[in-house]
């Protein structure tokens, strides 16, 4: 058994798309997979399974569009992944990252070649692109993602796949929640 997080894109924002976190959580147990954990309602979910993560991406993917009647892409990474995403962070150490406004982002698929260079291409202003242990990071500065012309599309077609992001502030509550389960 092992221990994996998995991201849902696009969940749970405006009036479409709902997927209540206690109904996800219900149905991961009816699915088999032990322990299922989420923060807050964007789609982070902690699971332990004996699937491998594609499998388990599969699983999750099939099972919510049955269930919720909408397909979702989900993103699925190994607890040690993310513990490795939280250690290479390129801006970890830098001051003038706001943890609000620096995202990790991550494909579904393997990233494409040259996604964090065709986006630092198109950068504005005070944005910063790091490419770190396999996960595209933007730092937007202090104007914001709002502001920002690194849309969703264009960030999925330079990765070569959907991907999700997560502010730090997210990626760190999700490495505390893997700690708190490794203790358990």
């Amino acid at each position: 058994m092992r221990t994996f997080v998995a991201l849902m894109r696009g969940i749970n924002v405006g009036s479409a798309r709902k997927l209540p976190m206690t109904d996800l959580r219900a149905l991961c147990t009816a699915l088999g997979l032990e322990r299922p954990q989420t923060y807050i309602q964007s789609g982070n979910l902690l699971v332990d399974s004996k699937n491998n993560g594609p499998a388990l991406r599969r699983l999750l993917e099939k099972e919510i569009a049955a269930r919720f009647r909408f397909a979702v892409d989900v993103i699925v990474r190994t607890a040690a992944d993310w513990e490795g995403y939280v250690a290479t962070n390129p801006f970890g150490g830098d001051a003038n990252a706001l943890p609000k406004m620096l995202h990790l982002y991550l494909p579904r698929d393997p990233l494409k070649s040259g996604a964090a260079k065709a986006l630092e291409q198109r950068a504005q202003m005070g944005e910063r692109v790091g490419f770190a242990g396999g996960a595209l990071w933007i730092d937007y500065g202090a104007d914001g993602v709002a502001r920002s012309k690194l849309s969703p599309l264009l960030i999925d077609r330079a990765c070569g796949s959907p991907t999700t992001g997560r502010n730090w502030n997210s990626v760190l509550k999700i490495s505390k929640m893997i700690e708190e389960r490794a203790r358990e």
